[in-house]
């Protein structure tokens, strides 16, 4: 890493940025030292001797494996005290009328659920159980019932992954989902269709010294803020980087990275170049690029020519579409798609990477496949300093589709068919479902047309993360049977139901004997151990809820475990390319699985060898004259955990709804003016909030996410992944 200065690269000349609008990263510090008073020692314990729990960049400890420097980002520092934090009263549960309407962050303060607790149908709230009486409720509720289980990524480990969807499907059904189902499944989708492979193929050490990044729908200053130390090393390495985006973010134009003292003193200039689009115009504006690539003759033919197919295909597809229709769809204009597209022809190496901007839409698997057809037509696969990136938020999202705790896909992420559910019934020993499940929106469907008695829900908060929550809120009400299993109190746990409501306390990641692993964005599976420290009540690791409930359900079965170590041997005979997990016992031991670069030399794990290009055709986006379209947008949050109701990058309250300059001056609304959107459909959908403006395209908007989930319709979701459009279409009205 170079250690001479760069005036070139320094977003101010100010030390610190002083007076600037940016988040004040050392008050963060100061926080989290006062959010743990009195567990200290334990939470430094964590933050030492732990894997991340936070987003899945996978530090040990303070350190990983891109740089030999210390790294500690604010969501970890945010995340101690669910980690740290000391029991609830249960006594205060057993009437909970007080806590309705209660926002999540008032409910978590309460404190970590030590206890079983049961609510029976018209009881006020929750009272006490031991751990045999609430297991026999549940298997009762369970055993020959239709029900669904839906697993967060709040800091879930691959073992409780595995054990949980084995356990589901002893049971006898596919209906297990996770939270990647709305975050990247049409990432899984559409890489499992084009390349092979479902998951990032290079490693972060490809940033630094590549000749280009693209930042497509994503933005790691907010979600993944530990990222930008290796965005501050790759500018100082030459990197140019690249954003296409609808909202020109603040903390991807400059960022001050607080453990690097040159960029905490003088920040870093990190966007490049950057290229606006409409809210859903990716197709618009990519195809434009492939196209301008195509007539430009900056193709590697080499590559494509030995190593994929279909290419004439997307050639004639692109060929066909006008760059009238392109402009118009994108809301860019060609001569922005040609300066990506010279940008792309003339690096001779360059990683592409994207998030939910490019993910949650209703044609989310198309948005993908575009991205991939840039990669192959410039071979950006398999080599140094190049790669296809879905970067994932959290710690626990790669691997628990990888595990199987999906209901489309098997432990490494097979399609569920008579065959591969032959091979798992050959390995586990009993008979496993052999047509898919019910996706976790599915499942809020069956619930809300009668056809779902039950579900079990292991983190994850419907209410919040799911489109129109009054609908989830109705279809949560109509089960027979809630099993809600959780470290802290959350608002879907006080809907009121017609059968009974369990809540089943779980252990952290840093509790569990024998310690457990995650899979970073990089794929890389890492040790965590268990950490010493005190311990809550009669919280259970899930692996050991999910097994026991099922030896109860189908006590002809045994799926018990000993502990991790041997669910980690499991592991490693269901998925192949896990191989060295079993072997992880010790803080530091980590393998990633595939080596460096996935698909190396251009060739693909395809039944061919062929990586594939896609003919993309343009979505239709009509948009109403006078309205807008609306994307939701994440704040001072992690998942739908909001910590603070400012952000410190754009100075957004929770309730701003941010508006391009040019329209808020068109439409003659001051920043703070009150303001309703109206969604454009049969149902009324409406939200409040108040005018900001930022440099978005016009024509868009942003609100935050959850909060703005009441404009989404429920029935949007994309036709593969079926991941919820978090987009909506809305008129706007000053109050």
């Amino acid at each position: 890493m170079s250690r001479i200065l760069d005036p070139r690269n320094w977003a101010s000349w100010r030390p610190f940025g002083l007076g600037l609008r940016k988040p004040n990263n050392y008050l963060e510090l100061w926080k989290a030292f006062r959010s743990v008073k009195g567990s200290r020692r334990y939470a430094w314990r964590i933050l030492n001797q732990g894997t991340c729990d936070g987003c899945a960049l996978g530090t040990q400890g303070m350190r990983d494996w891109t740089m030999d420097e210390i790294h500690l980002c604010n969501i970890r520092l945010r995340l101690l005290p669910l980690n740290t934090m000391p029991a609830l009263d249960h006594h205060a549960l057993t009437n909970v009328s007080g806590f309705v309407g209660k926002k999540s962050a008032e409910l978590r303060e309460l404190g970590r659920l030590p206890y079983p607790m049961i609510r029976r149908a018209g009881e006020p709230g929750f009272t006490r159980l031991s751990w045999p009486e609430a297991l026999e409720v549940a298997a009762a509720g369970l055993r020959g019932s239709r029900f669904g289980v839906y697993l967060t990524s709040r800091g879930m480990p691959n073992e409780n992954y595995f054990a949980a969807q084995k356990a589901v499907r002893a049971m006898g059904t596919n209906n297990i989902d996770n939270a990647a189902r709305i975050c990247h499944s049409p990432s899984t989708v559409a890489l499992k269709e084009t390349i092979g492979a479902a998951a990032t193929t290079c490693s972060y050490t490809d940033w630094i010294g590549s000749d280009l990044i693209v930042f497509i729908g994503s933005n790691p200053a907010n979600n993944q803020p530990v990222a930008m130390k290796y965005l501050y090393h790759a500018k100082k390495a030459g990197t140019r980087i690249a954003m296409v985006n609808t909202y020109r973010e603040p903390g991807m134009d400059k960022y001050w990275v607080p453990s690097n003292a040159e960029s905490a003193l003088f920040g870093t200039k990190i966007t490049d170049e950057f290229f606006g689009v409409n809210v859903g115009g990716d197709i618009g504006f990519l195809n434009g690029v492939l196209k301008h690539l195509v007539e430009n003759d900056w193709i590697d033919r080499t590559f494509v020519a030995g190593h994929t197919a279909d290419f004439e295909a997307a050639k004639q597809a692109v060929a066909a579409q006008s760059w009238e229709s392109l402009e118009a769809l994108s809301g860019s204009t060609r001569e922005d798609m040609l300066r990506l597209a010279r940008l792309l022809g003339e690096a001779r190496s360059a990683v592409l990477v994207w998030s939910m901007g490019i993910t949650q839409h209703s044609y989310g698997e198309d948005n993908v496949r575009a991205i991939v057809n840039l990669a192959l037509a410039r071979g950006f696969v398999g080599r140094e300093n190049c790669g296809l990136m879905p970067i994932r938020g959290h710690s626990g999202v790669q691997g628990g589709a990888e595990m199987g705790a999906y209901a489309t896909g098997l432990p490494g992420g097979l399609p569920i068919t008579p065959e591969t559910a032959a091979k798992f019934t050959d390995i586990w020993g009993f008979e496993v479902p052999s047509a898919p499940g019910l996706t976790a929106t599915d499942m809020i469907d069956a619930a809300h047309t009668g056809d779902l008695d039950a579900l079990v829900s292991s983190g994850g908060n419907f209410l919040e993360v799911l489109p129109d929550p009054a609908y989830c809120r109705e279809a949560l009400s109509r089960l027979r049977l809630r099993v809600h299993i959780d470290i802290v109190l959350s608002s879907q746990m006080l809907v009121p139901s017609e059968g009974d409501v369990l809540l089943l306390p779980a252990q952290t990641r840093y509790e569990m004997v024998g310690g457990v692993t995650e899979t970073s964005t990089e794929r890389r599976i890492i040790f965590s151990p268990e950490v010493e420290g005190p311990r809550v009540g009669e919280a259970w690791p899930e692996w050991k809820i999910f097994t026991e409930l099922a030896a109860r359900v189908r006590p002809d079965l045994d799926v018990r475990y000993t502990g991790t170590p041997e669910i980690r041997e499991d592991i490693e005979r269901a998925v192949p390319f896990y191989a060295g997990i079993a072997g992880l016992r010790a803080f530091g031991d980590n393998v990633q699985y595939g080596g460096a670069h996935l698909c190396p030399g251009g060739h693909f794990p395809t039944a061919d060898g062929l990586g594939r290009f896609s003919a993309v055709t343009l979505p239709s986006l009509d948009r109403p004259d006078g309205s807008f379209t609306v994307a939701t947008r994440r704040g001072k949050q992690f998942n739908s955990m909001v910590h603070e109701r400012r952000d410190g990058f754009n100075g957004a309250m929770r309730e701003a709804v941010l508006m391009s300059a040019y329209d808020a001056d068109r439409l003659g609304l001051p920043d703070g003016t009150p303001v309703e959107l109206t969604a454009l459909g049969e149902r009324a959908r409406t939200y409040r909030g108040r005018v900001l403006r930022a440099p978005l395209m016009p024509g868009n908007l942003q609100i935050h996410w959850p909060e703005g989930n009441v404009l989404l319709d429920e029935s949007r979701r994309s036709p593969d992944a079926r991941i919820p459009d978090y987009n909506a279409q809305v008129t706007v009205k000053p109050l």
